[in-house]
């Protein structure tokens, strides 16, 4: 099948290579000529595991392209799918302005009948607008090409969003009920019929449920993360462990274990983004979202907590005092940066004086990038961050090490090693990824997250929470 894939950022470049390694004839357009230009010599703008040797393999067959020719991507596809960003506006509401000029785009160079797709995550009713905006640019050119609107929200965790694709849990597919709509979910079943050789995974709904379906489930995971980082903060306070916690209760089958891992918060481009505008979705039409909105207090609080542990452990003022950070990502295998809880730490400690040496595997480029901008014209704090190429280099002679991002290669360590290499035997571990009885038998003073390791005056006293 023909398909055209607007957009080249996370959700459409996945979608474009995967969609491409079952044999469909796939373009992917953008607009931002550099980035066009980037992927035709064969770079890849994000690390994603397993996507560059599929889209030099696609490229190779000459299934995938890339091209800033709205004019013949349009006229390439019979399925355009909307793949563009959906960044919040400073009020959570999704901004939708590059999913209708997309829309529009495709209504201006319609020359057949077309499949338009949405894959970006869209409110409730986007949809409906996108037909809406087609209907009248084709009406203004006066022609009468017949076009259904789908709903195929993503469901893609970044780090494995290529096995996501290519081997689905469910396929969500949304449309209304109208003849062309009929016709578009036959041809959508037929374009996914690979995935479901083992088993149906499709379900079909219509449009706009398709759309909530996104938001819930991302809504979902989220709560299930900040429930967990509550119990884990009063199980600091009332000398309990949380992993003993989180394996009584994910024994259970109707809780299981997934997303019960305290930490030091969520991040990334979706948990955030999509729980505020859930949110906002449910202002609009007076209707109060009162768990959700605590999910999201209580993460933005998460992400201050390991600069918390860290000035009840040093105090205040961190003049003088260095610490080596692991892991800039928001999550292993990405170097997605976006509300990643290491930005929230660096701020936090550079403010009070502290000198910080970050090693991340993957995220060093794009955390320099992110950094340099929040810390604006701050030369002074700038001047005491270093971001290293390796992970022994990020402690030497540091205070403590700090643990933010849980990659697999922090978490069998030689730790006669990182104990002489640390000026003081002091970790803060913001993804539990050490027993305290070990640290403790290795001679490290170990600081988890609900933990029960910190002393009971010491866990029952308070300070002023972290800028």
């Amino acid at each position: 099948m023909k398909i055209t894939v607007v957009g080249t950022g996370y959700v459409g470049l996945v979608t474009g290579a995967c969609l491409a390694e079952i044999g469909n004839d796939v373009i992917c357009l953008d607009l931002d000529a550099s980035k066009i230009s980037m992927l035709n010599c064969g770079e890849i703008p994000i690390h994603e595991q397993g996507l560059e040797d599929i889209i030099a393999r696609n490229v190779r067959s000459k299934r995938l392209r890339f091209s800033t020719d709205i004019a013949a991507a349009v006229a390439h596809g019979e399925f355009q799918f909307i793949a563009v960003g959906t960044p919040p506006d400073e009020d959570g509401a999704a901004d939708l302005q590059h999913v209708l000029a997309a829309a529009i785009n495709i209504a201006s160079y319609m020359n057949e009948p077309k499949i338009v797709v949405g894959k970006s995550t869209v409110p409730v009713g986007t949809g409906e607008r996108v037909k809406r905006a087609i209907a009248d640019v084709l009406a203004k050119r006066g022609v009468t090409h017949s076009f259904a609107v789908v709903s195929n929200p993503e469901f893609l965790k970044e780090g494995a969003a290529v096995e996501d694709f290519m081997r689905p849990h469910r396929i969500v597919i949304g449309s209304d009920d109208d003849e062309a709509s009929v016709a578009a979910r036959e041809r959508m079943r037929l374009l996914y019929e690979p995935f479901n050789r083992n088993h149906e995974r499709t379900l079909y709904m219509d449009l706009r449920s398709a759309e909530f379906t996104k938001y819930a489930a991302n809504a979902m995971l989220a709560t299930r993360i900040s429930f967990m980082n509550e119990l884990a903060n009063l199980a600091d306070r009332v000398d309990v462990d949380i992993e003993s916690v989180r394996r009584g209760i994910g024994s259970d089958p109707r809780i299981g274990y997934d997303f019960l891992y305290a930490g030091c918060g969520y991040g990334g481009s979706c948990f955030p983004k999509d729980v505020r505008a859930l949110v906002r979705t449910a202002n609009d039409v007076d209707c109060q979202m009162r768990i959700l909105s605590s999910v999201e207090e209580v993460n933005a609080e998460q992400r201050k907590l390991l600069a918390y542990k860290v000035i009840r452990r040093f105090g205040q003022d961190l003049s003088g005092k260095r610490f080596g950070l692991w892991g800039l990502a928001f999550k292993p295998n990405t170097d997605d940066m976006r509300e990643a809880t290491s930005r929230v730490l660096i701020r936090a400690l550079l403010s009070r004086g502290a000198s910080v040496a970050a090693y991340d595997p993957v995220a060093i480029e794009e955390a320099a990038r992110v950094i340099d901008i929040d810390l604006g014209d701050d030369l002074s704090a700038k001047s005491r961050l270093s971001l290293v190429a390796d992970k022994l280099a990020a402690i030497e002679g540091a205070d403590a090490l700090i643990v933010v991002t849980e990659w697999q290669e922090f978490k069998s360590l030689n730790f006669a090693e990182i104990g002489v290499t640390l000026k003081h035997p002091i970790i803060f571990d913001g993804r539990n990824l050490y027993e305290p009885e070990d640290m403790a038998r290795l001679g490290f003073e170990y600081y988890g997250v609900g933990r029960s390791n910190m002393p009971m005056e010491k866990r029952r006293s308070t300070i002023r929470s972290p800028d």
